[in-house]
């Protein structure tokens, strides 16, 4: 399987486990929802539907209203296939989320894996939060050197276009120092109240680390200028 597929049936799971949907509703989401999907087919999600149902993790079901599949035969066109993840899809889905390593920290995966931190554990959230971080602070080093090295033989506009990349880079890890500190907050908080302390917390999707007071869009990590 190709890095690609991966991540594309990764998020199909995630957002079926939600609710089910059909192709086109599908594709929306993953379009709408997830920027890295933004430029993919009908072609590259069909394909990976079906893969997906082969494996037991999805089952295909008619659409579920008369009046869809009258319309549909009056049109001379088959009624739409609902997909709907089955118990053993759910199961591998959380298998998937729990993964956290290096492919999760790369910019593609790293987008997909943040569209579904809601549904991920506090602990998961935190490792895949910090290996971007090291990631990305490794690719600054880089392009710190880089620009240092060739300074000298760059027209102006070929400098501002370096460091536009280098600030596209700077402020996402601005970005994640501060969900990485609002997790740790999060969850110095809830060890330090006494009647959370007596409980284990077994809500996969807490949101308690998000931080509120920021209203802007996270940094798109599939930007070409922030690699």
């Amino acid at each position: 399987m190709s890095r690609r597929s991966g991540i594309l049936e990764f998020a199909v799971l995630g957002l079926l486990r939600e609710s089910p949907m059909h192709g086109y509703e599908l594709r929306k989401r993953l379009n709408t929802s997830l920027g890295v999907f933004r430029a993919f087919s009908y072609g590259t999600l069909y394909p990976c539907l079906k893969t997906l149902v082969a494996n037991g993790w999805l089952i295909e079901e008619p659409g579920s209203a008369p009046e869809d599949a009258l319309a549909a035969s009056l049109a001379g066109r088959r009624a739409k296939i609902v997909y709907r993840l089955t118990a053993e899809g759910k199961e591998h889905f959380e298998e998937l989320l729990s993964h956290t390593g290096p492919d999760s920290w790369e910019d593609e995966h790293f987008a997909a894996r943040f569209a579904f931190f809601g549904q991920t554990e506090r602990e998961v959230r935190m490792r895949v939060l910090e290996g971007r971080r090291s990631r990305l602070e490794e690719r600054l080093e880089k392009m710190r050197a880089s620009l240092a090295r060739t300074r000298e033989r760059l027209d102006d506009y070929t400098l501002e276009l370096q460091r536009h990349g280098m600030e596209s880079v700077e402020r996402e890890v601005r970005w994640l120092n501060e969900l990485i500190e609002s997790e740790r907050a999060g969850r110095d908080q809830r060890r330090s109240t006494p009647e959370n302390s007596a409980r284990q917390d077994t809500t996969s999707g807490e949101t308690g680390g998000l931080p509120r007071h920021r209203d802007d869009t996270p940094p798109d990590p599939s930007d070409d200028t922030a690699k």
